[in-house]
């Protein structure tokens, strides 16, 4: 097929390469070329705007940091709206709101153009390895058509729903167990080092007990303090907990241990953890019980 992608971070890059590596002709955009270079060399077209990356391609994603980007792509100047074939479809892997995602899906019907929530799940190695878990929302044809690009990104597709914003309430309310799941973690570690109990043998009994690679992945990251270069950056998790909890105020679900995790992350952005992973949530933890950083 003929692909568009819109987003190369520590994410897009990897999934686009991927395409590639599966045979599709790709054409990318950045808003830093810079990042673009680099997949040139693995087949890519690098394109000089948004709407020119979608000129002839049959599916179009977009892989952006928030609702603001993913806004300013489609319907900036040169975006993807004014650009986007009829019947062709935008397929964005933005962890942005349910909100937005509604808006766009309309936007796209009134022009005759497809469009699905296609998030994932997953680290920088893991969209660079093709090992990422889809969730996808919208109509089944669309679905479909574009089956063959999900499974040359990842390794398990998962089918949502038929309105698009249900992928992202998906996605936001699993970046919140995960985020919850970090938080609980450093608190656990913080009362472990106050009782001289080496982290180490907790993270291997924990990884044994649950057999989960989030917590043999995050949990190592944690336990050897480890939060630089960031695969998720924690700002991005405040943004994400701020908007599964307007998706649960839309639908009146009170998420009380979200509003928790969102005042840890905003005690770790005043600690002036914006850009570390996320993990690094763990340090307000080890702050409040007194333990100075290593």
């Amino acid at each position: 097929m003929k692909i568009g992608f819109i987003g190369l971070g520590n994410m897009g890059t990897g999934m686009a390469r991927n395409l590639l590596r599966a045979g599709h002709h790709v054409v990318v955009y950045n808003r830093t070329s810079g990042k673009a270079q680099a997949l040139a060399a693995d087949g890519a077209r690098i394109a000089a705007t948004p709407a020119d990356c979608c000129r002839d391609s049959e599916a179009v994603f977009t892989m952006l940091s928030d609702d603001s980007a993913a806004e300013s792509a489609v319907f900036g100047e040169d975006g993807i709206a004014g650009a986007l074939a009829a019947g062709a479809v935008h397929v964005s892997s933005s962890t942005i709101g349910t909100a937005m995602a509604r808006r766009l899906a309309a936007a796209h019907a009134a022009r005759g153009q497809e469009y699905l929530s296609a998030p994932v799940f997953g680290r920088p190695e893991a969209a660079e390895s093709a090992k990422l878990i889809v969730v996808v929302a919208g109509p089944a044809g669309p679905i479909a058509r574009c089956r063959p690009l999900f499974e040359a990104i990842g390794r398990q597709t998962f089918e949502v729903g038929p309105e698009p914003w249900q992928a992202n309430a998906l996605k936001l309310c699993g970046n919140f167990m995960l985020a919850s799941m970090l938080e609980s973690f450093g608190e656990a570690v913080a009362c472990l080092r106050k009782a001289r109990v080496d982290p180490q043998v907790f993270l291997d009994a924990i990884v044994a007990l649950f057999g989960s690679p989030v917590y043999a992945n995050y949990g190592r990251m944690v336990v050897e303090e480890r939060f630089e270069p960031a695969g998720f950056a924690l700002r991005l998790a405040l943004k994400d907990v701020r908007l599964v909890l307007e998706t649960a105020q839309e639908v009146v679900a009170p998420m009380p241990v979200a509003s928790l995790v969102r005042d840890r992350l905003l005690s770790a952005m005043a600690l002036d953890q914006a850009n570390l992973d996320w993990s690094s949530i763990a340090k307000v933890s080890a702050r409040s019980a007194g333990l100075r950083d290593s």
